[in-house]
């Protein structure tokens, strides 16, 4: 008998009858002898719809009650659920957070999962019933409810994998699986069969909206292997597992792309030590996160201009804190939040010369001017501007095989 945790994400359960064939899902696992622990997001769209009831109250909405009122989400699913399965004449339970509990530490609206109550679930589970567990949300050592960020349901799902030991994780998605692009913008991407976790993590903090980042690197941790498929087709999808499995006969796995970005460049900054803390300090305090850096210096070498991204979001709060920074002397600050960031992703990348003039000859041909650079071992990302994005997808995916 193996032990399953099958995840099913908004869209997988944005209607009744689509909830109604997730259970169908569960009970075709169930009667095969598997114990099921499935989780399950809110209905797509509900999170957005609750989040724009709490702005109609307040652009401050206070976080505790925030969390409290986006967590109701899945609740609702689990409930649906879990009267789906019953209705299946399927032994099934919802579990809320507070009921197992799930046990959380750090900030409201950004906490994550450090353990969770396994016994009352196992029992249930030796019983032959199924437990439904909301995902993106615990419950803090204070007794507050938490939530785990936008996409948090992939994180509770592989928690729960390593909790309760199970055997598989499998993410239940709207595609058949990880692809080599957005096959929405570039229809001929191809679905990758196996794909290592190092080049999932890269794909997915680079844009690719498949997996939660934070999920893939735990899986990676612990040694979890992961299953992205689809709802609705009865297709294989892509299992994600450790580097030393998987036969790369590509230098270039995929292309990911976000238009989220902002680049902005700090000129004249006094070149000496501690100027780059003096200007990211406020910045992580402020809770920016800052991507690509990128530091020239002039030919006096008294002077230097920085370059950084942040999401195009936190841009107007990043100016506001940089110009009221009376440490920093500078000549101009300047921005563009029309800008994209443009990756290929591939663990071959490392072994593979050439690949970094192909891709900037590739962008040449198309007449599209790189902005910033960013490298590592297995990723190459650039910034481009916005309206380059697609063009920018469509010849790099070709220029590496991937069409």
């Amino acid at each position: 008998m193996v032990k399953k945790v099958l995840k099913f994400g908004g869209t997988s359960v944005g209607t009744i009858a689509r909830i109604q064939h997730v259970a169908n899902i569960i009970k075709k696992e169930h009667i095969s002898g598997n114990k099921v622990i499935a989780i399950v997001s809110a209905m797509a769209g509900k999170t957005n719809e609750l989040l724009k009831y709490s702005n109609e109250i307040s652009n401050e909405f206070n976080k505790r009650e925030l969390d409290v009122l986006l967590s109701s989400g899945e609740q609702v699913t689990c409930a649906l659920l879990s009267g789906a399965l019953i209705e299946l004449n399927i032994l099934a339970k919802s579990w809320l957070n507070w009921q197992i509990p799930i046990l959380t530490e750090g900030d409201f609206s950004n906490a994550r999962i450090v353990n969770m109550n396994i016994e009352k679930i196992n029992k249930y589970l030796e019983a032959k019933g199924v437990a439904i567990i909301p995902g993106f949300q615990g419950i803090s050592k204070n007794g507050d409810i938490t939530t785990i960020g936008r996409g948090g349901s992939d994180a509770t799902a592989v928690a729960v994998a390593k909790i309760f030991n199970a055997d598989t994780c499998e993410i239940y998605t709207d595609v058949d699986g990880v692809y080599s692009t957005d096959p929405n913008k570039i229809p001929v991407a191809k679905k990758i069969d196996k794909i290592s976790y190092d080049e999932m993590l890269e794909l997915s903090s680079l844009g690719a909206k498949v997996m939660q980042p934070s999920a893939v690197q735990t899986a990676m941790m612990y040694d979890i292997p992961l299953e992205v498929k689809s709802t609705f087709t009865e297709r294989k999808g892509t299992k994600i597992f450790n580097q030393e499995n998987i036969d790369y006969t590509k230098s270039v796995t995929g292309v990911a792309y976000s238009k989220d970005d902002a680049k902005i460049t700090v000129i004249g900054v006094e070149d000496r030590p501690g100027i780059a803390a003096n200007i990211f300090e406020p910045l992580s305090k402020a809770q920016i996160n800052v991507d690509m850096v990128i530091q020239n210096i002039s030919s006096d070498q008294k002077t230097t201009d920085i370059t950084f991204t942040v999401k195009r979001d936190d841009i107007s709060k990043t100016m506001q804190i940089l110009r009221k920074k009376s440490e920093i002397n500078y000549k101009d600050i300047i921005y563009n939040d029309r800008v994209s960031k443009v990756s290929i992703v591939g663990a071959g990348m490392v072994s593979t010369p050439g690949v970094t003039y192909k891709m900037f000859r590739a962008l040449s041909d198309e007449n599209i001017n790189i902005l910033a650079i960013s490298t590592s071992e297995i990723k190459l990302s650039v910034i481009i501007e916005e309206n380059n994005t697609v063009n920018a997808i469509k010849k790099l995916h070709t220029i590496f095989d991937l069409d």
